[in-house]
């Protein structure tokens, strides 16, 4: 099983899937982004493309390791030190985003089907199961791990692919809460 496995196990070529769909997802929020009529909008699909971009430095931290010498310094301060303050950096960008669209975000994720919020819920409970080796073998949990991680993105993807931007930004309930921008 071993030979089998490795193009889906961490830090294998099913990761590079996995950032292609991401990429995908990432590049979608970024044309909802510059379409959005919604000041609040585009700031939701800023924080959106962030979010995406943390989602695939996460899955190909491997590359780091593979590309960065080890005694790699920058004025003083190692590889590690950078990446950690540059995701700092996202991350406060990101929430500062999301609180400025606070309303616009809750608008989006209350027209998410419940049972969206379940099936990705199921998958995330299973990619963790798989990951900790929890009721699974552990070169079969990485399998699992993988696989789940690979529907959730597929998910997301389709999702967003299949959103109405149009539609959302012309909701007579939004335009009060909203601040509808300026075409010329």
């Amino acid at each position: 099983m071993n030979q089998e496995t490795t193009i889906i196990t961490e830090n294998s070529i099913i990761e590079i899937g996995e950032a292609i769909i991401l990429t995908l997802c990432l590049l979608r929020c970024l044309q909802y982004s510059v379409q959005s009529r919604v000041l609040q909008g585009r700031h939701f699909w800023l924080a959106s493309v962030l979010v995406f971009f943390s989602v695939i430095r996460r899955e190909l931290s491997y590359l780091s390791d593979l590309l960065v010498p080890e005694d790699f310094m920058l004025l003083g301060y190692s590889y590690d030190w950078w990446e950690d303050r540059v995701l700092l950096v996202i991350i406060v960008a990101t929430l500062i985003l999301l609180v400025r669209a606070r309303h616009y975000f809750w608008s989006v994720l209350k027209n998410v089907p419940k049972s969206l919020y379940l099936g990705v819920a199921v998958l995330a409970v299973l990619q963790y199961m798989g990951e900790n080796a929890i009721m699974f073998p552990h070169e079969f949990g990485e399998v699992v791990e993988e696989l789940s991680e690979n529907v959730i993105y597929m998910i997301a993807l389709i999702y967003l692919w299949r959103f109405k931007l149009s539609t959302f930004d012309n909701l007579p309930s939004n335009q009060q809460k909203f601040t509808v921008l300026n075409r010329q």
